[in-house]
């Protein structure tokens, strides 16, 4: 099987590289090859690599720059999720696309549903809707992945950032009324891989009663919490830190030019349900995480001697 996967050089992307290898011929295009800025040229880079199987977690993230960005984030992760969503609806091809919590407005206090009433709070929230959108009206054979807050042991993102500054600062200040789950990228690409697992047709079998889930760790806690959990991660593993206190703030403490949604939570049910996903706990995730960063720190180190 011929697997296209986007976004290889990224979180859930570089995630999904090696448990894919296993089932099938990988490509990976970079970002020269397939330009999700470039909507115009995707059909004719499809056209030549016929790919039998689409993943697309490659998105334009950078949520606070969106705001300044409209045109850009709608481009990459709307115009050309749709374009890719048209060829493979047009060739049969099925498509694994990835979305994001931030396509709900974070009121209250439950958990979202697949189904739950979508009303983004910010540019990149209304972008991604909008991708998913745009797949559902081309009709192709897709499920569109929903996570939230994702991380991983290398990359740009929370861990790294609070593991970096935990060695810098006595005090870190983190916003204590976000809630919601931290999820890595190799938990989420091992549940990709298991709804590929039983091949094409079981998955085509699937997204005809099923066009969205929710895939994120169990469990929820605030961006405090998280902090909190990787700084007692690294004290356990006897890593050199300054922080002594990690100290919780309101989100108006710490204010954001894209506005945050308070409740990220997401109900996990359908994911169990139709795909027999059990997702672990952050907690579980974190250590995973924490254990690998450390390894890999240490992979550097030799490196540099």
């Amino acid at each position: 099987m011929r697997i296209l996967l986007t976004g290889a050089t990224g979180q859930v992307g570089g995630a999904l590289l090696d448990p894919l290898s296993e089932r099938g011929t990988v490509l990976a295009p970079s970002r020269s090859e397939l330009d999700l800025t470039k909507p115009s040229g995707i059909k004719t880079f499809l056209d030549g690599c016929r790919p039998e199987l689409i993943i697309n977690p490659a998105a334009y993230t950078a949520v606070d720059r969106a705001e300044d960005e409209p045109g850009l984030a709608f481009r990459v992760n709307a115009e050309s999720p749709y374009e890719i969503a048209k060829w493979a609806a047009h060739h049969d091809v099925p498509l694994i696309h990835f979305s994001t919590d931030y396509v709900f407005d974070g009121s209250g206090q439950s958990a979202w549903r697949e189904e739950s009433a979508t009303a983004p709070l910010s540019v990149y929230g209304r972008s991604k809707l909008a991708g998913e959108e745009a797949i559902r009206a081309a009709a192709a054979p897709s499920l569109t992945i929903r996570t939230s807050w994702v991380y991983a042991s290398q990359g740009h993102n929370f861990l790294l950032t609070i593991s970096r500054l935990a060695t810098e600062r006595t005090e870190l200040r983190i916003v204590n009324d976000q809630f919601g789950a931290p999820s890595s990228a190799r938990e989420i690409a091992a549940a990709v891989t298991k709804i590929v697992a039983g091949g094409l047709p079981a998955f085509r079998s699937r997204v005809r009663h099923c066009d969205t889930v929710n895939i994120a760790c169990a469990g929820e806690t605030t961006w405090f919490g998280f902090a909190e959990a990787i700084v007692d991660g690294l004290r356990r593993r006897n890593r050199d830190l300054m922080t002594k206190r990690v100290i919780p703030i309101s989100s108006e403490e710490y204010p954001t030019r894209a506005v945050r949604p308070r409740n990220s939570r997401l109900d996990l049910t359908r994911a169990r349900q139709i795909f027999w996903i059990t997702m672990p706990s952050w907690q579980q995730a974190l250590d995973a995480e924490l254990a690998d960063l450390g390894s890999g720190q240490l992979r550097e180190a030799r490196r540099a001697v």
